[in-house]
């Protein structure tokens, strides 16, 4: 349809007396954030085998991040997959080699599961980074300031329980977060 006929239906659809048009906003996982020193933004999640993290919100980065410390952790459980080593610029503008594994689930907040998130691995202790990579994997994306949260549109639902939530459900109780 050229784009003479778009602008003459859209005319006609809103110019019409009487008809209420609703625009749908497709559904989506809200994740709250919370803004931490010098304007950086965290979202509480978890890897699967290593348990609850803070992800540091970073839409600059081409891919989420680990340390080491979590890869040794992940590799013992069978959990991360190596995919590729890449140079990667640092924010510094410093060039890197890393490593990339395929993660087999992370979680944002408390019910969007993200499943095979690549992520880049730092040495030492690091903090963990959503980056792109996770992102991507959660769909199309809204970033509110105001509240502080990410809108995910296309997360999985929760299969992956904490070893909190299997022992609560074990004995019946509500997990206390």
């Amino acid at each position: 349809m050229n784009l003479t006929k778009r602008l003459l239906c859209g005319v006609l659809l809103f110019g019409m007396e009487g008809v209420s048009v609703a625009l749908a906003v497709p559904p989506g996982h809200v994740v709250p954030m919370v803004e931490k020193r010098v304007k950086t933004f965290y979202v509480q999640g978890l890897i699967a085998g290593i348990g609850r993290v803070d992800f540091l919100v970073d839409t600059g980065s081409s891919y989420n991040t680990i340390d080491e410390h979590s890869l040794a952790i992940l590799q013992e459980q069978g959990r991360a997959s190596f995919v590729r080593d890449l140079t990667g610029v640092l924010a510094n503008g410093q060039r890197e080699r890393v490593a990339v594994y395929r993660l087999d689930v992370i979680r944002l907040g408390d019910d969007c599961e993200l499943h095979d998130v690549e992520a880049a691995v730092f040495p030492g202790r690091t903090r963990h980074i959503l980056g792109l990579s996770g992102l991507r994997k959660a769909g199309n994306f809204t970033f509110s300031f105001e509240p502080p949260q990410l809108l995910l549109s296309s997360c999985l639902p929760v299969t992956t329980q904490t070893a909190d939530e299997r022992l609560a459900a074990a004995q019946n109780e509500p997990v206390i977060r």
